[in-house]
């Protein structure tokens, strides 16, 4: 679960918008799906199954998430600031550096399990 919330938020800004359009959700699925594996994050480092890098890393994209939903002034959630907006690429390079740390550079896209 981890792993998949990662390679959503690493994939390339038109990958995201085309798989938001696919499965008809809005850019904080990206986060939410995040969210969820991240919850795992220290644990899974605990028990030796994930590095100390990619666990720190890990924490920046949340840092950076968090600071994000603070910030009203901006349309951070949109599917055209995928594309536009610093931070998105910021986290986007940060979750590469945490697959390529933990061997899972090709990792497909995940299917989307939302609860309405």
């Amino acid at each position: 679960m981890l792993i998949e919330g990662v390679v959503l938020v690493a994939a390339p800004a038109p990958v995201q918008v085309a798989w938001l359009e696919k499965y008809d959700v809005p850019p904080d699925e990206i986060v939410l799906g995040f969210d969820d594996g991240f919850r795992l994050a220290e644990r899974l480092a605990q028990e030796g199954r994930l590095g100390a890098t990619a666990l720190s890393d890990l924490r920046m994209i949340d840092e950076i998430f968090s600071e994000m939903a603070k910030d009203e002034g901006t349309d951070r959630w949109t599917r055209q600031a995928l594309s536009t907006d610093a931070e998105w690429d910021r986290v986007r390079q940060l979750a590469r550096e945490v697959l390529t740390a933990e061997g899972e550079g090709d990792a497909p896209l995940p299917d989307p399990c939302i609860i309405r």
